[in-house]
């Protein structure tokens, strides 16, 4: 289990990178190609659409292939695909390589996940939480190293790091396969768990319908959030390209810092709670970041907000898991599509929101999504206590029949 934990955080550090990196280098991309915000969004849907096909195939392409082979492919599409991008190529060549980086990253991101929850059972929450800490950490060092390949004038350079990196996770992954995997993950045979879950299937959508939902607001304002924020910060505050990439690592910084603690605080205060405590939170951040627009308030709040979002992902995940249990592998595949989905669309609704109402406008934008976010969890955890309640009842009732 140690094993594919270390692996594990491996992944995720090249996912963390590659999945910044874009966001990273948007001014000068920008620039260099001539441009609109809203074809850098187009550029970032390109790519959140290849990690959708990714996450839905994979159930899928894993019955096919094995593990094993999937994997390494999908490491193996994004080195070349980030390889590709550090080049330099025509913009059109840029968006058709997008969705081949974007599956490598999303199958990875959704195969990797699936292995850690299956395997850590009851320590879910804490090994998720680990593996996610690296995310955190690659999504923190990838605006460090952009800004030294903006101020260097190589900002291109920034994509063939990501594809080192992936490549790196390749050649580790292949030579240290974890064991553990070649084995089944689910304690329950699969049409045991079918059976099980068959009576209470209507409350099980709806439960799977609301996690969906949450999955796909939290992924699309933290991608829009984090591909934007320097544009706000040179464009409204006046800041170098180089130092506002530099905020998208304290936004990241606090995402890790937040991550250490947050599977024990979930294992504490349980699951729905600590959801229902940080959406809210997230929610009053946004909110005033969208009142108070000096620098020094973007960054304090910045980091308020990757406080509060920084487990978000990973106790979700366990805890859909958790709700609908059996279905280990087809959970995590369908909460990161919607993930995808929402990753793919809302930055591409708010690079267009920003090039037709401005940067203000666009601070508000992203308090309305943390607003939703709020909502939707809380009808999540309504309908995973309906779903319980039914559990609870239908012994009963089929005693009486």
């Amino acid at each position: 289990m140690g094993r594919l934990v270390l692996l594990g955080c491996i992944a995720y550090l090249v996912v963390g990178i590659g999945q910044l990196v874009v966001g990273t280098v948007m001014e000068p991309m920008v620039a260099a190609y001539g441009i609109k915000y809203g074809d850098g969004g187009q550029l970032v849907m390109n790519q959140f659409l290849g990690g959708l096909v990714g996450i839905t195939l994979a159930p899928w392409l894993m019955g096919r292939i094995g593990k094993k082979l999937l994997l390494l492919g999908a490491l193996g599409v994004m080195t070349v695909a980030e390889i590709i991008y550090a080049f330099q190529p025509s913009w059109g060549v840029m968006l058709a390589a997008a969705p081949f980086a974007g599956f490598g990253f999303g199958t990875t991101e959704a195969l990797v996940g699936s292995f850690i929850i299956g395997a850590a059972m009851g320590n879910a929450n804490v090994a998720m939480s680990r593996v996610e800490i690296f995310f955190g950490v690659g999504a923190l060092l990838m605006p460090f190293a952009g800004a030294a390949f903006i101020s260097s004038g190589y900002w291109k350079s920034a994509f063939a790091l990501v594809g080192g990196l992936a490549a790196i996770a390749l050649v580790t992954w292949f030579f240290f396969w974890p064991k553990i995997l070649d084995r089944p993950l689910e304690g329950a045979a699969p049409s045991q768990a079918r059976r099980q879950s068959t009576p209470h299937r209507g409350f099980t959508f709806v439960v799977l319908a609301a996690c969906s939902l949450f999955f796909a607001l939290y992924v699309g304002l933290e991608m829009s959030f984090v591909h934007y924020l320097p544009s706000l910060l040179v464009n409204q505050n006046g800041l170098s390209e180089s130092s506002a990439s530099l905020s998208l690592g304290l936004f990241w910084g606090a995402m890790t810092v937040g991550r250490i603690v947050s599977g024990q605080a979930a294992d504490r205060w349980g699951g729905g709670a600590y959801m229902l405590v940080t959406c809210l939170a997230a929610a009053l951040v946004f909110a005033l970041l969208g009142g108070f627009s000096s620098t020094w308030a973007t960054i304090a709040l910045t980091c308020l907000a990757g406080l509060a979002m920084s487990g978000m992902f990973a106790i979700a995940l366990v805890f859909a898991n958790r709700a609908v249990p059996g279905m280990t592998e087809r959970t995590t595949s369908l909460l990161m599509a919607f993930g995808g989905i929402g990753g793919a669309l809302m930055p591409k609704l708010t690079g267009w929101f920003l090039d037709e109402n401005g940067m203000e406008a666009t601070r508000w934008l992203f308090a309305v999504f943390a607003v939703l976010m709020l909502a939707v969890i809380v009808w999540a955890l309504l309908s995973a206590k309906a779903l319980d309640r039914a559990r609870g009842a239908a012994p009963i009732a089929a005693g009486k029949a």
